[in-house]
């Protein structure tokens, strides 16, 4: 039977007003509760369910909700999570979010693929926001921006050298010889940081005097990375939090999270900084008298013919060169030069409902403090979002980067030929300018005239770089009580890497040697990861919540490093094939790590918070490949203030927790062999066998960790306190152990050992004023770690610096790690330590009528030896600038207090510095459609330092960040930061920054 047009347009307008009914629509504004402004990109979501929305730019949304939704949570970065109830006859939502001060709403990573709100962590896990990291005073390299803001760890500047070189420890020695330096993660991609030495040591002769480590010092590659990228980072600081990364966990884990874009109209920000950059601070020359000057031939009562006329030659060269107004500062013409930096970035972000993208691209300038050093950094960065359905969201991270760094020849040498050493040895009175036809004159006092090294050596480091990550997540069955999902994570991470040194051969101290060098290095790098993941959310009510986890991952690594190092160049060339001699060295390294793992973890009445995970890990560096290693983690969390009982309007939150870990670190490639090293035997090919005696039976070390601690927040937030006690025991320490001669063999790499670190972590956060026209907030972190080896098989020797005489890090069972001992008298006795008593850091952000905003952190390092070099190496030329003070009768460059001792130049390298300190405005806008917002700052990084210490920075380590770690070489040492020898000085940095959002 047909209906009559009537009945069928009220069954239409029926069903039109059921559909309406069924899914309703909401709007709203969601504004800061103390000063009203809007909120963008906040989060508006109906609870268990996909559905969602993000606030504009004027902090305005709209969202579909389906009928019978009671309630929705909006929620945003800063700010506390607020639920909000809805009815179907709500209207325009206003919605007030006040700021989280103690950010117990902030969701930290967990495990592989979960997440838990900071109440409820079990866990002390650092976090640094953009604009923390990058948004006072931007540093010149991502891994220089993280010193002084992570409580827990030694960051140290190797160099000032434009392109980097930082060595970052967390909760003080993971390894003696093995890899020291955190796993870093940029979106789920395992990014690989290895600092791969160019070869300098061909002409330097640095390892020369029985060092065996590297001391190239190059950059570390984890500064390719460009800062403006990165949303916000998670720092996994001990094993009890990053037992799930297993057997590469052992340093610690730094997450990254990279920016992403946001549905609405897409938003334009262009950024500009231009600044300069000045060295730190100067050593200072001796200042000649005609006297001093013969004195550098020789005592003036020697009765030598030899010496005499030597005397009287010196004496005359410092006359005519006074006279001739040619008296030089060599020291201000190496380091003063002023650089220039620029730094342009554009970024677009945007999107809709289901897809998102962030688009950016970066070039960073930067000229040195040496003449013809630099680096320039240039990349692009796309990331994009999308929902396939409701059910499946896919994600996919890019990032090109091309980077050149021109380093110069400094740090330590023993053929006179870096800057530093060729200095220490040149008096002011000795002219080293090239003349009208550009020749340069011979130092008669060094091997090498520095200012003819500086003008034409080349030492370049250049990298192409890809990074790319996709994330797939299916959300595979959900209903009122349960959710269940699959995760699946993979990256490659690809580097080409070339360095060129090129040393002409009329250069001083080629001439009568190698007549020139060329060398050439070529490294190409590839590693993957790959992992699958399923999460079930069980929730049967409120107070109960269970999230299972288990999943498999996949690394693998390939390494090729090859170097040419060409001899007796034809003139005016750098080819290799235009040399007399050249020699190729390659070293190859593959690896395949793959783990399983699982993790339970608990929450009931949003109070307790129970974790426990295993992961089971293999590596082909281990002696059995085959065999998994066992990584358990297990942690509780009890937040006191949400039991029924609690009704303290004073304090907030209270929580205490307590969590353990293991975690592990792969042998170096390759121990497990006995190496085969080519040779020309009788004029025919043929193979040695290495004198490195390889051991199947090498192990991973093993760390175990075990910390507690509470969190109490106070007056709604504005007063947080966290405190956080930590043990760890690394198990199974490797070591190279040297073999009797009888066996044919020098070395052997052993797991021989075991040490320990137990620290304290306190961070105090306040907002002393917090009103519309005024706030003030500060942030005050303290910490400190003790080390000591507890067990040693091996006698106790040696293991880095330059031997007794001078101080070197000594390994002893029952001592600290970070020993430093040396003669004293004909016994060796401790005369130092490198690890800091304690550190402390001063974060302060005043904002002054909302547009004005003033931000700085102050960095208090206590304690801390540096074996200082620099110095003895200017005492030995007979350069310091006190060298004629008199000290007991003599003068001080000679005769120090306590001369003749290893102490003499083991030196406290205690400091505080004001490591950024930024003021900006964000200058009023009013009726304008296409610019949104304009910024303008002023900021200063480094610039101030106060220190007794008297070398170029007391931050410094002769012997770089992790280098390529092999069964053939050591690597860098994880103990001996704090080694200065004539390093590239440390430089200090002032810009201005323009920034506009369209």
């Amino acid at each position: 039977m047909l209906l009559p047009k009537s009945s069928l347009l009220v069954l239409l307008c029926l069903c039109s007003t059921l559909a309406l009914f069924a899914q309703q629509n909401l709007t709203g504004k969601v504004k800061d509760a103390v000063n009203g402004s809007a909120i963008p990109g906040a989060t508006v979501r109906v609870p268990n369910s996909s559905r969602g929305a993000i606030s504009d730019a004027s902090g305005t949304f709209s969202l579909s909700v389906p009928a019978g939704t009671s309630n929705i949570t909006i929620s945003s970065t800063g700010y506390k999570t607020k639920t909000v109830a809805v009815t179907a006859s709500s209207g325009p939502l206003s919605i007030l979010l006040e700021e989280d001060f103690s950010r117990l709403d902030e969701v930290v990573v967990t495990g592989l693929a979960t997440t838990v709100k900071r109440r409820n962590l079990a866990n002390a896990v650092a976090t640094l926001s953009a604009r923390e990291l990058t948004g006072v005073a931007p540093a010149q390299t991502f891994d220089a921006a993280l010193s002084g803001k992570v409580p827990g760890a030694l960051i140290t500047a190797n160099s000032g050298a434009p392109g980097g070189g930082i060595s970052v420890k967390l909760r003080g020695i993971t390894s003696v010889f093995g890899n020291s330096q955190p796993l870093y993660v940029v979106d789920g991609v395992f990014f690989n940081n290895s600092s791969i030495p160019a070869g300098l040591n061909d002409v330097t002769g640095s390892a020369t005097a029985g060092n065996p480590n590297n001391q190239d010092n190059p950059s570390s590659r984890i500064a390719d990375l460009n800062p403006e990228d990165i949303e916000n980072i998670e720092i996994l600081k001990g094993a009890s939090a990053a037992a799930m990364y297993g057997a590469k966990a052992a340093a610690g884990v730094v997450l990254i999270t990279t920016k992403k874009g946001k549905a609405g109209k897409t938003k334009i920000t262009v950024n500009q900084e231009v600044g300069f950059v000045k060295v730190r601070h100067l050593l200072g020359v001796r200042n000649f008298t005609p006297e001093t000057a013969a004195d550098l031939g020789g005592k003036s009562d020697s009765k030598d013919s030899i010496v005499i006329a030597t005397r009287a030659r010196y004496r005359a060269a410092f006359l005519k060169a006074q006279s001739e107004g040619k008296i030089y500062d060599y020291e201000k013409e190496l380091y003063g030069q002023t650089g220039i930096l620029l730094n342009t970035g554009i970024a677009l972000s945007g999107g809709s409902d289901r897809t998102t993208f962030y688009l950016a691209g970066n070039r960073r300038q930067e000229t040195g403090i040496i003449k013809n050093t630099g680096y320039l950094n240039s990349s692009v960065r796309l990331n994009v979002d999308h929902k396939l359905s409701d059910r499946v969201t896919v994600g996919v991270t890019t990032n090109y980067i091309n980077s050149s760094s021109d380093r110069s020849v400094t740090n330590n040498d023993n053929n006179g030929v870096s800057l530093g050493v060729a200095l220490a040895n040149t008096p002011s009175f000795v002219d080293l300018f090239p003349n009208a036809l550009g020749e340069y004159p011979r130092n008669p006092f060094a091997s090498s005239n520095p200012i003819e090294t500086r003008d034409r050596v080349i030492n370049n480091e250049s990298t192409n770089r890809f990074v790319g990550g996709a994330n797939l997540d299916i959300r595979l069955q959900q209903n009122s009580r349960s959710t269940t999902r699959f995760v699946a994570r993979g990256g490659v991470d690809y580097f080409n890497y070339k360095t060129v040194a090129l040393f002409p051969r009329d250069l001083q101290f080629e001439e009568k040697g190698q007549q020139g060098h060329a060398i050439q290095g070529n490294t190409n790098n590839l590693n993957t990861n790959l992992g699958g993941f399923f999460v079930n959310t069980f929730t049967p009510n409120e107070n109960f919540t269970l999230t299972s986890t288990a999943g498999a991952t996949l690394e693998t690594g390939y390494l090729d490093n090859m170097v040419t190092v060409a001899t007796n160049l034809i003139a005016g060339q750098s080819n290799v094939d235009a040399s007399g001699n050249t020699a190729t060295r390659q070293f190859r390294q593959k690896y395949r790590d793959n783990g399983l793992f699982i993790q339970e973890d608990l929450s009931l009445i949003d109070a307790i918070t129970f974790s426990a995970g295993v992961r089971f890990d293999r590596s082909t560096n281990n002696g059995d490949y085959k065999k998994y290693y066992v990584f358990p983690k297990g942690s509780l969390s009890w937040n006191i203030s949400k039991m029924k009982f609690w009704h303290s309007s004073t304090i907030n939150n209270l929580k205490i927790r307590a969590a353990y870990g293991q975690s592990g670190n792969v042998p170096p490639y390759g121990s497990k062999f006995t190496g085969m090293l080519g040779s020309n035997i009788g004029g025919f090919p043929g193979i040695l066998v290495d004198n490195l005696l390889g051991n199947a039976d090498i192990k991973p070390e093993r760390q175990t960790e075990f910390e507690t601690g509470v969190d109490i927040s106070l007056l709604d937030g504005r007063i947080g306190l966290e405190a956080t006690y930590y043990k760890k025991t690394i198990y199974d320490v490797l070591l190279r152990h040297a073999l009797p001669s009888a066996t044919g063999y020098a070395s052997e790499w052993k797991n021989s050992g075991d040490l320990q670190n137990q620290g304290v972590e306190l961070g105090l956060t306040i907002v002393p004023v917090n009103t519309k026209q005024v706030r003030w907030s500060a942030n005050l972190n303290w910490w400190l770690n003790r080390s000591k080896v507890t067990k040693l098989i091996i006698p106790p020797y040696a293991i880095g610096a330059f031997g007794n005489s001078l101080g070197t890090f000594y390994l002893e069972e029952g001592k600290p790690a970070t020993q430093i001992k040396g003669t004293v008298g004909d016994d060796l006795k401790l005369i130092g330590n490198s690890e800091p008593k304690f550190q402390m850091s001063f974060f302060n952000e005043i904002t002054l009528f909302k547009n004005f905003s003033l931000r700085f952190l102050l960095h208090w390092k206590k304690g801390g030896d540096n074996i200082n070099l620099t110095q003895l190496l200017s005492d030995l030329g007979a350069t310091t600038a006190d060298f004629d003070d008199p000290v007991n009768g003599a003068k001080m460059g000679v005769y120090r207090p306590n001369a003749g001792d290893a102490s003499l130049y083991v030196q406290d390298a205690s400091y505080v510095r004001l490591r950024e300190i930024g003021f900006y405005y964000n200058v009023p806008l009013k009726n304008t459609k296409t610019i949104k917002g304009i910024r303008l700052g002023i900021s200063a990084n480094n610039f101030f330092t106060w220190t007794n210490y008297v070398g170029y920075d007391p931050e410094v380590s002769n012997f770089g960040s992790n280098t390529l770690t092999t069964s053939q070489t050591r690597g860098s040492i994880g103990l001996s930061t704090g080694v200065d020898v004539m390093p590239f000085p440390a430089s200090k940095r002032g810009s201005f920054h323009v920034g506009i959002d369209f």
